[in-house]
């Protein structure tokens, strides 16, 4: 066997979201061949990738096929996280993936679907942090069972930096983790968008693969304030089944197909698809309507990203600082699972194939 051998077997072997093979994508590293051993390392999109069991299984019977059937194969993996940003991007520099889960309306779920896709990411190996840009209304310090706390703070050349609080092997940051929870924030916009502009510039967010941002509802002020500030890789729209969430989604999907905007939209995710009783787990019952998000996904041209049950213990684990990912219920687990499988494919599809995105000059 050759090194030659070993790749030419390995250009049959496809990448299945990209859609060339591995060597055209330079996916392959460090062949070693001794005897009838033969090991390679496949660098993956994002440590993340859940078809990394498909190509190393197919990359193996493709030696044995095409080179030699007694080879003893080892693939090794690793992972290069695909971005559109560069070093020089000053804010956020460390920062590959900066995806905004946002809804048209309150009530459908969207902090805990943000709070979940973060934790399924780094279930996968990815480096994750979760941003609660949810002024008026954060979640993240009852999400993750850390009321109470404040992060530290750090000089750095005269300028105070905050540290993000670190739980579940993400980092997270909210503006409730610096107020009295017993206290409304009743700040006009210009303040808000202040607060998420330092959110951005004055926490120390390291080197992440992604970082999941948990937007308010609606279509307003700080979502501008983002994409002025930042990059944004792209977009989970959060819905519901039911006509009045659909009515709202469409709102968050025209915002950022908008010409000046143009932030692409990753895919959509239908929260409360149906209830599944505990003592039922074969039953659903459709008590917001049936398929409504799919049926959105659909008519919009957007990936539909996956359906996410209610499930009484996403509830309780959200309530308790224990996200359902955390959890032992399987049901809600595989359902959160699939739905960021999904997503960071079509991450990774997004990369590879659109432009990176700016960030936005709005005109007053």
């Amino acid at each position: 066997m050759t090194e030659a051998d070993i790749l030419k077997a390995l250009s049959n072997v496809q990448e299945p979201d990209l859609g060339k093979d591995l060597v055209t994508l330079n996916m392959v590293k460090d062949i070693e061949i001794d005897g009838n051993n033969v090991s390679f390392t496949i660098v993956l999109t994002t440590p993340a990738c859940p078809m990394k069991d498909m190509m190393g299984n197919a990359s193996t019977n493709a030696i044995k096929l095409l080179v030699n059937k007694e080879a003893v194969v080892t693939v090794n993996f690793t992972s290069n996280t695909s971005t559109t940003r560069k070093a020089a991007d000053n804010v956020l520099s460390g920062v590959k993936n900066i995806i905004a889960v946002v809804s048209g309306k309150g009530g459908v779920g969207k902090s805990t679907i943000s709070a979940n896709l973060a934790l399924a990411l780094a279930e996968g190996g990815a480096s994750v942090g979760l941003m609660d840009a949810d002024i008026y209304g954060p979640s993240v310090p009852i999400m993750f069972g850390v009321r109470g706390e404040r992060p530290m703070m750090k000089e750095v050349d005269g300028k105070g930096i905050i540290m993000p609080l670190e739980k579940y092997g993400i980092k997270l940051m909210s503006i409730g983790l610096l107020v009295d929870e017993k206290n409304a924030v009743v700040w006009r916009g210009p303040m808000a968008s202040s607060a998420i502009r330092q959110f951005v510039t004055d926490v120390e967010w390291g080197n992440l693969d992604y970082l999941v941002i948990d937007m308010p509802p609606g279509t307003g002020d700080i979502h501008l304030t983002l994409m002025q500030t930042v990059p944004v890789t792209g977009v989970v729209i959060v819905t519901t089944p039911q006509n009045v969430a659909l009515a709202d989604a469409k709102k968050g999907i025209a915002m950022f197909s908008q010409a000046q905007i143009n932030v692409p939209i990753i895919g959509l995710v239908e929260n409360m698809s149906y209830f599944t009783p505990e003592e039922l787990p074969n039953n659903k019952y459709y008590l917001f309507g049936k398929d409504g998000g799919k049926n959105l996904a659909e008519e919009y041209d957007l990936k539909f990203l996956g359906q996410v049950p209610i499930v009484q213990s996403i509830r309780e684990g959200g309530d308790a600082g224990i996200p359902a990912m955390i959890g032992t219920d399987e049901i809600s687990k595989n359902a959160l699972r699939s739905f960021a499988s999904n997503a960071v494919r079509q991450i990774a599809i997004r990369n590879a194939s659109l432009p990176k995105t700016g960030t936005i000059v709005m005109e007053n």
